[in-house]
């Protein structure tokens, strides 16, 4: 056979030419011949932008203002012969370049998962019977099945088309949708004009078709500027902006301040030059925070691996804050909040009322009373896209949900499936509400229609509509979806739509139900618990929206807008209703995003679920998208910021726990960053200030920033999610990074630090010590205060004098371990106290210092308690 590439033209060559060309027939390839073709073409991918490689990526991580000023640092020091001191402020250096180097790749990694858990999947014909498989498995010749809102797996050449558009903009630039036909074109079509061809990437915006694959990866149009399409998503999010941001500038405050020391100590304090300059080194290595942005960052990358196993899956990183900010999630309905397993569980028609037992898509269950229902049954099957499948003991659908349920009730009303032809078909539409279809079968041709019963009813002759709107409103209101059948005679080969209305005869009404997910209602209590307002958004029924709201549990289920109520609402009016009411029935795509653009006005904090290809200019408004990953077209994930694995609620609320830890680990690596920071430099300040000793020398406190500054900091990135999480009010979006609690935490542990370090160092040039063991001394309390800071910030929003908090995790015990196994080989080794002039401390003079970090957590805990304290008795007031 041709490969892909030598078919020339498959636009201008009828479609049957094209099938013979590719050696490929209406009902598919099998399953053996795919394999094969696989293997001669290769995965249908597009080709990735080459990636940086590591020496590359390695030398990027010394593009950076610090990192300029500590290897001029270096050199000066080179020049002044102090090598110990050059030694030290290059492996500060090394140490960040290699951190900075590690966490990039393993963000270039995550990211690679990522685009691998999201890649596309196909609806195809192998071996005769529709199937769905991964994007990469599709070859030339296979038989491509496509509906609004899917998108185009590779190019196609269509064999049938009903209703058919697509959005090809990303490849002709043209804005609006382009209709599509069969019929073959000019061969010297411009790309634009070629409407018998679907694009590779292209998005269907309306009506059904069937393609066959002509051309797969490399070969694809959008295969040819693979390489402007490529590229890896860059881990940035609004917080590490800010922060770096504002690392920025404290950089540049703190180099200004420590040229002033310079200038202070040398002309004022007539101090030597070299050693003061070592000094204004190691007080800027100290005071600047030149690990944060590595930790924030595998803080974050740590969050996205944690939400993929609660099968939220980030796409963009900026969600991971957003979610757990969130203050309202608008959730569908369908498949989210319930099981997504559809039961027809009961139907009227003209002869009476029955009720139909069973569980999800076994065509298994009872009809009481026993009536005849064939008719009704067979207008469900023919009326209908989808196939049940049994895999593995499991009735599985391929296709709409309710559809398959309609199947489902097919076979148990005993209605055989002889295969009738279908000669027409009108897909359903939101702007019609109605599928219809023109079938041949034992020789009669028959036009089926099922769809809204409010529209649906208006099209049939001979009926009572104001009894039948009442039951279908009544079925609703037991939490149904009701859906109308009809059926007429036909005569030829297509549907005219004109004799549709007012021409039908009445079947009956079917009434499906999907069941809440138990896991469901727990979430939607937590979130409630939480402060987080959960409304409902649905095409449903109002009946149905409101019944299934109550037994989820929302705050206000009982008053339901419709997308009609919605219409006759003013900007201003929607802002004041969209507060207080939680259930939306009847909603079109159009209203999801007025809701998500009026909730936000209210200056709330908006997640938004979709899954449709018009859902996507709310899902790109909200603050945080969640597109649904199994039943979601691509084109919601593509607009999407989280894609859930499991299109499960729960899993909502468990990114937003997700989101809030991530939040408050990131805001303790800062809180225990900054103040650690500011008293090891405050402690050489004051010293030079007041003309005395150093209490620790320049290379000791380079060695501190060494050792701690990164391995204390990144335990904190990996910290369980404190209790209450799921019981704290939602933060604010524009919460700034110094809050006044922070600054007056910098401030305190700061002075707390001056105050210890200058004790044990006073302590010891009292007992008549020298200089370099008072200074070690001095060096080891400072790196003792750190520790115990890091178990104190732990908990931020409760009590650090528990068990739990003192037993601590793996990752906190591995870098304590660490980081006191390093001081005390610097302490009492020979060759490294020559290093960095340090002594052996005596053991009794070891436990004063670990005594006086115990006295510093102390008062740092008492303080927190009375700050909580003080914050509880004012909520309470408040409320």
């Amino acid at each position: 056979m041709r490969s892909a590439v030598s078919l020339e033209n498959p636009h201008s060559r009828p479609a049957e030419d094209c099938l013979a060309s590719l050696d490929a027939c209406p009902r598919g390839l099998t399953s053996q011949e795919a394999a094969r073709r696989l293997d001669l073409h290769g995965p249908n991918r597009l080709p990735e932008a080459r990636p940086r490689g590591p020496v590359m990526r390695f030398l990027a991580q010394f593009h950076n203002v610090l990192i300029y000023v500590l290897i001029v640092a270096a050199v000066v020091t080179g020049v002044l012969e102090h090598w110990v001191d050059m030694g030290v402020i290059l492996a500060v250096v090394l140490a960040n370049a290699v951190i900075g180097f590690i966490q990039e790749g393993r963000a270039e990694a995550a990211m690679a998962a990522i685009r691998g858990m999201l890649a596309p999947h196909a609806t195809v014909l192998r071996d005769g019977v529709r199937q769905t498989v991964d994007g990469a498995a599709l070859v030339p010749g296979d038989i491509v099945l496509l509906e609004a809102g899917d998108k185009v797996p590779a190019d196609l050449r269509l064999l049938g088309a009903h209703g058919l558009a697509a959005q090809e903009a990303i490849l002709t630039g043209e804005s609006v949708p382009v209709a599509k036909e069969t019929g073959p074109v000019a061969p010297e079509a411009a790309l634009g004009d070629r409407r018998s061809m679907l694009w590779s990437g292209t998005l269907v915006t309306s009506g059904t078709a069937t393609g066959l694959v002509v051309a797969t990866g490399r070969a694809t149009e959008i295969g040819r500027i693979g390489k402007l399409l490529a590229g890896v998503e860059t881990l940035t999010t609004p917080l590490v902006a800010q922060m770096d941001h504002f690392a920025r500038w404290l950089s540049f405050l703190i180099l200004i301040a420590a040229a002033l020391l310079l200038f202070y100590g040398y002309f004022v304090g007539h101090r030597d030059f070299g050693e003061m300059f070592m000094v204004v080194v190691g007080v800027a290595v100290a005071a600047i925070p030149e690990g944060l942005p590595a930790v924030m960052t595998i803080t974050l990358a740590v969050g996205v691996q944690a939400m993929a196993r609660r099968n939220a899956i980030v796409r963009r990183l900026p969600a991971i804050e957003a979610i757990g900010s969130v203050s309202v999630i608008c959730t569908d309905k369908t498949g989210t909040l319930t099981r997504n397993e559809m039961v027809v569980a009961a139907a009227e028609t003209p002869e009476g009322a029955f009720a139909i037992s069973g569980e999800g898509y076994a065509p298994e269950g009872r009809i009481t009373p026993e009536g005849d229902l064939a008719r009704l049954a067979r207008a469900a099957r023919l009326c209908n896209d989808a196939a049940l499948a049994l895999r593995d003991g499991m009735w599985l659908v391929e296709g709409d949900p309710m559809e398959g349920a309609l199947l489902a009730f097919a076979r148990k009303a005993a209605d055989a499936a002889p295969g009738a032809v279908r000669h027409d078909v009108i897909p359903f539409d939101s702007r019609h509400r109605f599928m219809a279809v023109l079938t041949e079968e034992d020789g009669a041709r028959l036009i089926h229609v099922k769809g809204a019963p409010e529209r649906v009813l208006r099209m049939c002759k001979g009926i009572a509509l104001d009894h039948w709107h009442a039951r279908a409103e009544a079925m609703a209101h037991q939490g149904l979806r009701v859906l109308a059948l009809a059926e007429r005679p036909a005569t030829g080969d297509a549907i005219d739509p004109r004799d549709l209305e007012g021409g039908l005869e009445f079947l009956g009404l079917v009434g499906l139900i999907d069941p809440p997910r138990p896991e469901a209602i727990a979430a939607v209590s937590d979130c409630l618990a939480a402060g987080i307002r959960v409304k409902m958004i649905t095409g449903d029924h109002a009946g149905t929206a409101a019944a299934i709201a109550a037994r989820i549990g929302l705050a206000n289920p009982s008053r339901v807008l419709t997308g009609a109520d919605l219409d006759r609402l003013d900007e201003a009016q929607l802002a004041l209703e969209v507060v207080s009411v939680d259930v939306f029935a009847r909603t079109s795509p159009e209203h999801k995003l007025r809701l998500v653009t009026a909730l936000q006005a209210s200056g709330l904090s908006v997640a938004m679920t979709g899954d449709g290809v018009n859902d996507a200019p709310a899902l790109k408004r909200a603050d945080a998208g969640i597109a649904m990953g199994r039943k979601g077209s691509e084109a919601a994930k593509e607009a999407a910021d989280l894609v859930l694995a499991d299109d499960n609620f729960a899993s909502i609320a468990a990114a937003v726990r997700e989101g809030r830890t991530v939040y408050d680990n990131l805001r303790k690596v800062i809180s225990w960053t900054l103040p650690t920071n500011a008293g090891e430099s405050l402690v050489v300040v004051l010293a030079v200030l007041a003309g005395l000793s150093l209490p620790v020398t320049a290379v000791q406190i380079l060695w501190i920033n060494l050792i701690t500054a990164v391995t204390l900091g990144l335990a904190l990135a990996f910290e369980p999610t404190e209790a209450g999480t799921m019981s704290r009010p939602p933060r604010r979006r524009d919460m700034p990074i110094l809050t006044s609690g922070l600054v007056w935490h910098v401030v305190l542990v700061a002075f707390l630090f001056l105050a210890a370090v200058f004790g044990i160092f006073s302590y010891a040039i009292d007992r008549g010590y020298p200089l370099a063991l008072a200074q070690t001394m001095a060096m080891n309390t400072l790196v003792v205060l750190e520790i115990f800071h890091l178990f104190f910030i732990r908990n931020i929003h409760g009590t650090s004098l528990t068990w739990a908090a003192v037993r601590g995790t793996r990752v906190v015990w591995i870098v304590v371990v660490a980081v006191t196994a390093a001081q005390l080989a610097v302490t009492y080794l020979p060759f490294l106290q020559r290093i960095l002039g340090t002594e052996a401390v005596p053991i009794a003079d070891g436990l004063l210092i670990i005594a006086m970090g115990a006295v510093f957590f102390a008062l740092i805990e008492i303080e927190k308690q009375i700050r909580l304290g003080l914050t509880r008795s004012d909520s309470r007031r408040t409320a």
